[in-house]
């Protein structure tokens, strides 16, 4: 479990579920990007847009009523450009034991008004 504040936690919810009670694997992915977006509009101090997601690995099985927490770092900021880490956590309803869930490496890239790429402040070459 990271040693930091999650990026975001939902409730996952019978409508995010298949017919065996399973969440399904792109409503976790939508979340992480989410929580991903979340971290990377801080960094970027403005609008950034998800241009790849790498390594999506489904862990474990989400059930409905389980608490999801996604965590999010930022590990490498380019001109343009980050890499964010993400990873999402299941806590069923009534305990206190979290597993991993999810895992995905997502780029974003700054975008000004018009939807171009721009710096991002303190970026690498």
């Amino acid at each position: 479990m990271p040693k930091r504040d999650p990026a975001m936690r939902v409730t996952a919810m019978p409508a995010d579920a298949n017919a065996y009670g399973d969440i399904f694997g792109g409503w976790l992915m939508s979340l992480m990007d989410s929580g991903a977006g979340l971290v990377a509009a801080r960094r970027a101090k403005g609008r950034a847009v998800t241009i790849a997601m790498d390594g999506v690995e489904f862990h474990r099985p989400v059930k409905v009523g389980d608490e999801v927490s996604v965590y999010a770092e930022i590990t490498r900021v380019g001109r343009t450009s980050m890499g964010i880490d993400t990873q999402a956590w299941r806590r069923e309803r009534h305990s206190e034991n979290e597993e991993l869930v999810t895992s995905a490496k997502f780029t974003f890239v700054a975008v000004d008004d018009a939807g171009r790429p721009r710096p991002i402040d303190g970026g690498g070459a």
